[in-house]
């Protein structure tokens, strides 16, 4: 049996917020999409502020403490 009729995982905001972590060290967006199981174009959704909005203040904040 396969697991073609699997859901695929959705993003939450906190997922957004390590994106944007992630993101600033340098790491690929394929490899960060990789690390969630997801397409790379959810990431991109994350990075182009298309999705999860404002987590991008939050990853600052929290990077910067």
């Amino acid at each position: 049996m396969n697991d073609n009729n699997k859901r695929s995982y959705v993003l939450t905001f906190d997922d957004a917020v390590e994106i944007w972590l992630q993101s600033w060290s340098g790491e690929f967006q394929n490899r960060i999409a990789a690390s969630f199981d997801v397409n790379p174009g959810r990431v991109n959704e994350v990075l182009k502020e298309r999705k999860h909005v404002g987590s991008r203040e939050v990853a600052l904040k929290k990077r910067a403490a």
